[in-house]
C-alpha cells in the first residue's frame, strides 16, 4: 500500500493505518493507497478498522494539490469524494478510529464509519471549509445530515463549528471515545463483535440505509464541483 498507509490481517479484520509522517493529508497518493487497501480488504476481511498515526488521524484535502490550480483541485476532490463514497458505502464493517485531529475532509472520514471511536485528548474535530472560505460540498452536508444530530447540523456545517473529541460524541461525528493507548483495542473489539454479523445481510442493509444518499450525492456531483471551482 505503500510508505503513507500500511496494511495488516489480525484474525478477520484489516487494520488500514494512515500515517504519512506528518498530517495525514489526502493526497492522490494518500487516497490511492487507502483505496486499494480497501479493495484488498474486501477479498479477504470480514470487516475493517481505519486509524491514523497518534494525534493525527486526518487534516483532509492537500492544501498544496488544492491551492495549486482549478484543475489540480478538480481532480483531486474527485478522487477523493470516490474513497469517501467507498468507505461510506463499504460492504464490510468499517470502524473509525480517531487517533487525533480530523478536520475538514478529515471529519469526513470520520463520518463513514458505521462506528466511530475517538483518542480522548485535546484534539479538533470538525468541518471548517465555511471558516477558510470554502462553501461546504454536497457530500459534506450530506454525510453531515445522515450523521449528526439535527440539532448540531447548522453550527457543524455554517458556522464551522470545531469539536472536541466529548463533543463530538453529543455531535454525533463519534460514537464513544477511548484513552489514546486503548483506542485501537476497542475498535478491535467492535470490528470483530460487527464481523460476527451475516455478511450478505450486512451489505444489503447497508444498501438500503446509504445507497439512496450515494446516488444522490453521485447525481450531484458534477454541478456541486462547478460551483466549488467558482463560488
Amino acid at each position: 500500500m505503500g510508505d503513507i498507509c500500511s496494511y495488516a490481517l489480525d484474525g478477520k479484520i484489516a487494520v488500514i493505518t494512515m500515517d504519512d509522517g506528518k498530517a495525514n493529508a489526502l493526497s492522490v497518493e494518500m487516497i490511492d493507497a487507502l483505496l486499494a487497501a480497501l479493495a484488498k480488504a474486501e477479498t479477504e476481511a470480514s470487516a475493517v478498522v481505519l486509524a491514523g498515526r497518534p494525534d493525527r488521524f486526518c487534516a483532509g484535502f492537500d492544501l498544496r494539490v488544492m491551492m495549486s490550480g482549478p484543475e489540480q483541485a478538480k481532480a483531486l476532490l474527485g478522487r477523493g469524494s470516490d474513497l469517501l463514497l467507498k468507505l461510506f458505502g463499504l460492504p464490510l464493517p468499517l470502524v473509525i478510529a480517531a487517533t487525533g485531529h480530523a478536520l475538514a475532509g478529515g471529519a469526513l472520514v470520520v463520518l463513514t464509519g458505521d462506528t466511530r471511536i475517538g483518542a480522548q485528548g485535546a484534539y479538533k474535530l470538525g468541518l471548517n471549509e465555511v471558516a477558510i472560505g470554502l462553501p461546504v460540498p454536497v457530500l459534506a452536508m450530506e454525510f453531515a445530515r445522515a450523521r449528526l444530530a439535527p440539532a448540531e447540523l447548522t453550527k457543524a456545517t455554517l458556522q464551522a463549528q470545531i469539536y472536541t473529541p466529548d463533543d463530538a460524541v453529543r455531535a454525533g461525528y463519534l460514537d464513544a471515545v477511548a484513552p489514546a493507548e486503548h483506542l485501537l483495542a476497542k475498535a478491535m473489539d467492535e470490528a470483530n463483535r460487527l464481523a460476527g454479523l451475516a455478511r450478505s445481510a450486512y451489505k444489503a442493509t447497508k444498501l438500503r440505509l446509504r445507497g439512496g444518499v450515494i446516488a444522490d450525492i453521485r447525481a450531484r456531483m458534477e454541478e456541486d464541483m462547478r460551483t466549488l471551482m467558482n463560488p
